[in-house]
């Protein structure tokens, strides 16, 4: 009965440990990306398009790198969402539609902030 009890308990502290940490993951990477999209988006109100193309680069990879971590654990519909927000964003930005991209841009952050809310240990994510 001990023995059982003792794996019981460290699987449920695994468990717990592991969701806190991915809980964390989520939250940084999805803040880190944002705060790319959002200083892309002060220079496409600039219509800047040096420094547009530099803030979509850099965005691109940290999102590249977010989701190859991020797919193990959320769902790939919705990180197919931001893919595919963020591809119509770049072809608005190399057309320079900067109206459409900014709103694909928004699209994108409000789907990741979905994402991160979605995933969040909350008493309404519970029941």
């Amino acid at each position: 009965m001990i023995k059982e009890l003792t794996i019981s308990v460290i699987i449920i502290i695994t468990i717990v440990v592991l969701d806190l940490y991915t809980q964390n993951y989520t939250k940084t990477t999805i803040s880190e990306t944002t705060q790319r999209l959002n200083e892309l988006q002060q220079e496409i109100s600039k219509n800047d398009s040096k420094q547009i193309e530099e803030k979509l680069n850099n965005a691109e990879k940290e999102w590249k790198k977010a989701h190859n971590n991020l797919a193990f654990y959320i769902e790939h519909d919705e990180l197919e969402k931001v893919d595919t927000a963020l591809v119509t964003m770049k072809s608005y930005i190399d057309s320079e539609d900067y109206s459409s991209a900014s709103s694909e841009l928004q699209k994108s952050i409000f789907v990741l902030e979905h994402i991160q809310k979605k995933n969040s240990f909350s008493l309404e994510n519970i029941f």
